[in-house]
């Protein structure tokens, strides 16, 4: 991991925490400065060798970044014994949508990838191995 691509991050997340805050968004500013770093490197048409690899590093150590919030449940188990029925709801009903969403986003990018010719590949029709339609 270089540390010149771990700045470049960090800027990407302090711009987008400026936007979000300048601009009173409801969106997090890590979030923003992920889709503009996402953006800046669809208009560059390349992804460098030593972004791929410091991203690489960290997310090996992703997991890392969760024992703050398991500190944080262990902390406040008292509040999730007392509101154990409203926080199951919300994780069914995220859950459910999160679902939901996703086979949407995939029904449509297999519609728009079937549309372009660039070969459908979401076919459930097809064969296997001749991509033939069974009638």
């Amino acid at each position: 991991m270089t540390l010149g691509f771990i700045t470049m991050l960090l800027v990407y997340q302090l711009v987008g925490e400026v936007i979000a805050r300048g601009l009173g968004l409801a969106l997090p500013g890590p979030v923003i400065g992920m889709a503009l770093l996402f953006f800046t490197l669809i208009l560059r048409q390349d992804l460098p060798d030593g972004l791929k690899t410091t991203v690489e590093g960290l997310l090996k150590h992703l997991s890392l970044l969760f024992v703050p919030a398991g500190v944080g449940v262990m902390l406040h188990l008292h509040l999730l014994q007392d509101e154990w029925q409203a926080v199951s709801l919300a994780l069914v009903v995220s859950t459910v949508a999160t679902i939901a969403v996703t086979a949407l986003v995939m029904v449509g990018l297999c519609r728009l990838s079937h549309n372009t010719g660039d070969g459908d590949g979401c076919d459930s029709d097809s064969d296997a191995k001749g991509g033939q339609k069974h009638v």
